[in-house]
This record gives C-alpha cells, sequence and structure tokens, in this order.
C-alpha cells in the first residue's frame, strides 16, 4: 500500500495530510490517515511592515512555532512510513525575507525539504485536484483566496485557457496597511479582458477554508453549489456578528473568525466581475492537488 503526505504552508495556517492509495474496481482512493491544521498565522508578520516591523520576515516567535512545527510533521510522516511526500510553502513564505533561510534550516535540522513556490505553481497543483469536476462544454473561473495571494484560473471546455496570481488574500487585506486599489484594479482588468463573450455563461469554482466555512454556515453543504446571492448574505450574517460572536455563537475558530469577511469580499467580488451567479465548492484544496501530483509521480517512477 501506498502512503504519501502533504505539507501546505500557507499565510493563514499550515497542514499536513498523510494519505493511503487505495485501488479498487480499476479506481484509486485515497483513504486519509491523519490530518493536522495549526493555526500559525505566517503572513501576519510578513504582511504588516510598519514602523515597529520594517522588513518583511518572518519575526522570531512565530519562526520557532514554525520550527517546531515542522519537527512535529517529519515524526509523523517517519511514524506512518510514508512512501512520497511534499511541502508547498506559498505567499507568505515566498514574500518573507528569511523564507528561504527557514527552509534551509528545516532541511538541515530535520531532513525535511520543503519549497517555496510561486503563484504559478499553486495554481498547477491546484489544477490536478479540480480537473475531475469540470463538465465538457461549460467555462469556469476558478477563485483560490488565501492569506496572502488569490489565484485565477479559467477553464474552457476542461482546458485551462489562463490564469494569474494577485498579490491579495484574506490575511493580507487584515493586514496591510498599504492600499490595496491597484491590485482589485489589476484583478477586474484581467477577468473582464480574458472571460470572452464566445465562452458563454460562467460558473464559479472557489477553494480555500473560507468559502468552504461560508458553504457551511449556508447549510448547502451537501449540493456543493452555492448561489452568488446565497454567498452575499451568509457573508453579511456573519459580518453582523461581533467578532466574540463568531467564535462563540458561529463557532469558528478565532484564526478563522478574523479572515472569513475580508476572504468572502474576494471571491464575491470576482465573481460579480466575471458575472457568475453561482460557484461550485468541490472542498478541495493545494494539499489534494499535491497528493495527485505524488501518486502520478510514483506511478511513474514504478513503471506502472
Amino acid at each position: 500500500m501506498i502512503r504519501l503526505a502533504a505539507i501546505d504552508i500557507g499565510s493563514n495556517a499550515i497542514r499536513l495530510q498523510v494519505s493511503s492509495v487505495i485501488s479498487f474496481e480499476e479506481k484509486t482512493f485515497f483513504k486519509k490517515l491523519e490530518y493536522v491544521r495549526f493555526p500559525l498565522r505566517l503572513g501576519q508578520d510578513v504582511f504588516e511592515v510598519n514602523e515597529d516591523n520594517p522588513s518583511q520576515r518572518i519575526g522570531p516567535v512565530r519562526a520557532e512555532k514554525f520550527l517546531k512545527l515542522m519537527k512535529a510533521f517529519k515524526l509523523l510522516i517517519d511514524l506512518y512510513e510514508v512512501d512520497e511526500y511534499m511541502g508547498c510553502a506559498t505567499s507568505a513564505m515566498r514574500e518573507a525575507e528569511n523564507g528561504p533561510e527557514l527552509v534551509e534550516q528545516v532541511s538541515k535540522q530535520y531532513g525535511l525539504e520543503l519549497q517555496i513556490i510561486d503563484g504559478d505553481k499553486e495554481a498547477e497543483i491546484l489544477n490536478n485536484a479540480l480537473m475531475s469536476y469540470l463538465e465538457p462544454d461549460m467555462t469556469y473561473l476558478h477563485i483560490d483566496v488565501g492569506g496572502g495571494s488569490t489565484e485565477l484560473n479559467l477553464y474552457v471546455n476542461r482546458k485551462k485557457i489562463t490564469a494569474r496570481s494577485f498579490p491579495i488574500g484574506s490575511v493580507r487585506r487584515l493586514n496591510t496597511r498599504k492600499s490595496l486599489d491597484k491590485v482589485w484594479d489589476e484583478m477586474r482588468q484581467w477577468i473582464r479582458a480574458n472571460i470572452k463573450k464566445e465562452f458563454g455563461k460562467v460558473t464559479a469554482i472557489g477553494t480555500g477554508g473560507n468559502i468552504n466555512k461560508i458553504v457551511d454556515l449556508s447549510g448547502k453543504r451537501a449540493s456543493k453549489i452555492i448561489s452568488l446571492s446565497k454567498v452575499i448574505s451568509t457573508r453579511d450574517f456573519v459580518a453582523g456578528h461581533s467578532l466574540e460572536d463568531r467564535i462563540n455563537k458561529l463557532q469558528l475558530n478565532p484564526d478563522r473568525a478574523d479572515v472569513i469577511v475580508p476572504a468572502s469580499d474576494i471571491y464575491i467580488t470576482a465573481m460579480q466581475w466575471a458575472k457568475a451567479t453561482k460557484i461550485l465548492v468541490p472542498e478541495v484544496g493545494l494539499k489534494d492537488g499535491i497528493m495527485q501530483m505524488l501518486f502520478e509521480k510514483h506511478i511513474k517512477g514504478a513503471g506502472l
């Protein structure tokens, strides 16, 4: 039995998933053996540049926690006797001045190899997880909102036409004091320039923890599809609660409670610009794309 592990080092949280690969009746399944989500907000150090924090560095407190977490992940990977693993760091780590230094330290101290990936690579990995959800003869705008960046991918008839990463995300919107008007304008222009009339009606696809939580709060999880109007009303419902009530009454994790509204605004705005009236939320993310890549790599390596 093949065992695979994926590490997703995001700007708001860090995840590890260990899965076994099961083949049955010519179909392949990934059975989850372990899943850890640790709320380490690396983006808070990197995106909040001010007089007290003049450089884009992951500070000593979060850096120490990051190293301890990677040590724990390496122990779990070893204990599960994983055959292949891949660790990817996204927006916060790639913008942090000491990102490469921390990755090298993890390699030297724990023998855990990580890679800092750019927005294009992030979108490519996510593409692997999404393909099974795309219907032929349809146009999709994939919106992936992370803590530090938003990846947009345009699919027409199950083929990716174009993609772009924008430096805007939930944690960045929450922490940065810089105006993001220019980024918003660039995103609007990109969507309007690339979504052509001949592509027909556009359906959005949403990935990321915040859109998944919006769907859960809306009560529409079973269908995986939610209308734009329902996204807006659910966002407004959450925004109408204080941070304390979001945690206590809505039972949101503290690191979700403060970013869910700024993240929702990105999904809503992108959908409005694309004239998409509904969004498919398949509950997949970077870790799922990593799993698919690892499996394909293992099959090729084994000559199967």
